[in-house]
């Protein structure tokens, strides 16, 4: 029986879907106003990969990824760059779209946008209202009332007297509590906002997902999953929204992916010391990153170094070269062969990736041995439940030669103390930032924002922080 470690429950636990023989999951995806780093490569894959074993697993499945499409970082980058949040939001959308088909993730059955989705967020704000558990701050904003939901707080395992001295957020006088959340923002001059009840504005982000996740799921699911990240405040604001509308239990199983962090260090913009996916595939191939995210278990952390990248793709490699001189045969996977019950077992155990790629390298080592295409098949089609494994073998082998050519070392920022991505910032003078904050502004006036953001992300890939303001475009070094 397939055992899922549940975060709700702070141990694994035997998986009983709530209707036989069918899975419904739902995944916090991207807001969507900037490239996805290896964050976001990491969630894509973990659950796509969570998504192939249940339905390998004889599972009727309805997979839900959502994507941000309204917030402030995405209405501040729309007018940093003159122009529409549609025309920034879908232009990140097309980016997002094409790096995780690059990484071999499979479309989600949906993928509701939020804006999409504003009259439920109006009902369910009604709903909350109406039961007393939401109320209208002389801000003008609606707020959830959290001490007023007895549950709140069980995601994460602390009190609410834990949690308020935890919170490091400005205190916000029109709020009766410090732990209490958004629901309605009041709308402001300038950003984008719809009709309500409670004055024009726009829903808080905590909201989308619960209605989102409702109108395509039910009211009860089985499945929530994200970055560990989101454990606390996110998803613990899901649950007392949804639960506290619905009066019902939200969801069964939580599931959360470990950070990714670079040199130990989480990985973080703030920190200036993470790697879009776009400057990964630069240098690497995209079964290469694929392959490093799942050789970690999903919960762990992942280390990012190219030491790590290089021997990811020095193993995935041997695998391909296993492939390369065996009959290809197709046919269905013999669950009762031991190489195939050991993979089934692993998966089975917390989608136990880690043991389940070291059943392909016993299985490679015996196809060296063999050349049997009964093998060699089994190799392949486990792996491709992996997302692994498809491509001709020679082809692979061929190409791997010039991945990897370049490198993005990270590199200690002079007087900083902490690692950022790509070249020292020293390596750019103060003429040639200038010359590129000249050419992104060009760029933006033309209304190629494609270049704008190009130049924007390879300047911090140097260390070089832009800063819009109404009187220019500023630097400083990260």
């Amino acid at each position: 029986m397939l055992k899922i470690y549940n975060t709700l429950a702070r141990g694994k636990q035997d998986f009983v879907p709530i209707e036989p023989g069918r899975v419904r999951m739902y995944v916090c995806g991207m807001t969507v106003y900037d490239y996805c780093h290896l964050g976001h490569a990491r969630v894509m894959v973990v659950f796509d990969m969570v998504q192939r074993w249940l339905r390998a697993s004889a599972f009727e499945v309805t997979y839900v990824r959502n994507i941000t499409d309204i917030d402030d970082k995405i209405i501040r980058r729309a007018v940093e760059n003159g122009e529409t949040i549609g025309e920034l939001t879908s232009r990140y959308i097309t980016y997002m779209d094409e790096d995780a088909a690059a990484l071999g993730v499979q479309k989600p059955d949906h993928e509701p946008r939020a804006t999409q989705y504003v009259g439920g967020m109006l009902d369910m704000i009604q709903t909350l209202q109406a039961k007393d558990l939401a109320y209208q701050a002389e801000s003008g904003d609606v707020n959830f009332a959290v001490r007023k939901f007895p549950g709140y707080g069980k995601l994460s395992g602390k009190t609410l007297d834990e949690l308020r001295s935890g919170e490091r957020v400005e205190a916000d006088p029109s709020k009766r509590d410090l732990l209490d959340f958004v629901l309605w923002k009041r709308g402001k001059e300038g950003e984008p906002a719809w009709a309500s009840p409670w004055g024009e504005g726009r829903p808080g982000w905590h909201l989308e997902c619960s209605v989102m996740s409702c109108k395509l799921l039910g009211s009860h699911f089985d499945i929530h999953g994200g970055g560990q990240d989101l454990q606390f405040p996110h998803h613990e604001n899901e649950i007392a929204q949804s639960e506290g509308a619905n009066g019902e239990v939200f969801v069964n199983y939580w599931m959360h992916n470990g950070f990714v962090r670079v040199d130990d260090e989480k990985m973080s913009k703030s920190l200036g010391n993470f790697f879009t996916i776009r400057e990964v595939l630069k240098q690497y191939d995209a079964e290469v990153v694929r392959f490093f995210i799942l050789r970690a278990h999903y919960r762990s952390a992942l280390n990012y170094s190219d030491r790590h990248l290089d021997d990811a793709k020095s193993a995935l490699t041997r695998l391909y070269t296993a492939l390369k001189d065996a009959p290809r045969v197709e046919r269905a996977i013999d669950w009762t062969d031991a190489y195939a019950a050991r993979f089934r077992a692993a998966m089975d155990d917390d989608f136990n990736t880690p043991e389940a790629i070291a059943v392909l390298f016993e299985l490679a080592a015996e196809s060296n041995r063999s050349k049997s295409g009964k093998t060699s098949g089994l190799l392949r089609a486990l792996g491709g439940i992996l997302g692994l494994l498809g491509r001709d073998p020679s082809a692979f082998l061929q190409g791997r030669a010039a991945s990897g050519a370049a490198r993005m070392e990270p590199t200690q920022a002079t007087g900083t103390g902490r690692t950022n991505v790509g070249m020292p910032s020293a390596t750019l003078g103060s003429d040639q930032i200038n010359q590129m904050i000249e050419d992104r502004a060009l760029a933006k006036k033309a209304k190629n924002y494609a270049e704008a953001d190009r130049i924007r992300t390879d300047l911090l890939a140097d260390g070089i922080v832009l800063e819009d303001t109404p009187q220019g475009t500023t630097w400083r070094r990260a």
